[in-house]
């Protein structure tokens, strides 16, 4: 179990930020994961977050840096960069963009009394 200041979790690098042995603490993970903000980040920003995670891992964090930063960096970082390749996912593909690219898809796909031109379209 993860020590727990007033702030939030105490960052660990890697770590999911919720505990995942309760449901509310796994939701509330996935609910992160799929946070469509993410789809909204500048390159600057995802630059600042990857190098504030770097200045983690080397022990360099300047000073007053607190722990929601780090969460907040980490999310971005994983939410925009591939885990193997760390290049950029396109937004479509990202877990954060699932539901607002898919959603209208989907939708048209279900549309009932479909013509064939519509079906050919969608």
């Amino acid at each position: 179990m993860m020590a727990e200041s007033a702030a939030g979790p105490v960052f660990q690098l890697g770590r999911p930020r919720f505990d995942q042995s309760s449901f509310l603490g796994r939701l509330r993970h996935f609910v992160e994961i799929i946070d469509p903000s993410t789809l909204f980040v500048s390159q600057e920003k995802l630059q600042e977050c990857i190098k504030l995670l770097d200045d983690y891992k080397h022990g360099t964090l300047p000073p007053g840096t607190t722990d929601q930063q780090l969460w907040e960096a980490q999310k971005i970082k994983q939410a925009i960069i591939h885990p193997d390749t760390g290049e950029k996912i396109f937004m479509p593909f990202r877990m954060s963009g699932y539901v607002p690219f898919g959603t209208p898809i989907v939708i048209g796909l279900l549309l009932p009394n479909q013509t064939v031109m519509s079906t050919i379209i969608w």
